[in-house]
């Protein structure tokens, strides 16, 4: 078993959720609902581990607010 962590952003335009998971280059998904996106972005991150060279470019560490004034 492996834990991803995932941006989800809901696009303005078309009111859908994207989500991405930062460093892993292929790995995003969309969805009407959360829900949805949280059931896509696990099976396109199945696929893409099946890629033996799979390399990632950077390790996810945090997410923070920034307040400007």
């Amino acid at each position: 078993m492996k834990t991803f962590t995932a941006i989800a952003e809901r696009d303005s335009d078309t009111k859908f959720y994207v989500g991405y998971v930062p460093g892993f280059s292929g790995a995003h998904s969309q969805g009407e609902t959360l829900n949805e996106l949280q059931e896509n972005l696990p099976e396109i991150i199945e696929i893409l581990l099946e890629d033996e060279d799979l390399v990632f470019e950077t390790e996810f560490v945090s997410t923070q607010q920034i307040v400007v004034y």
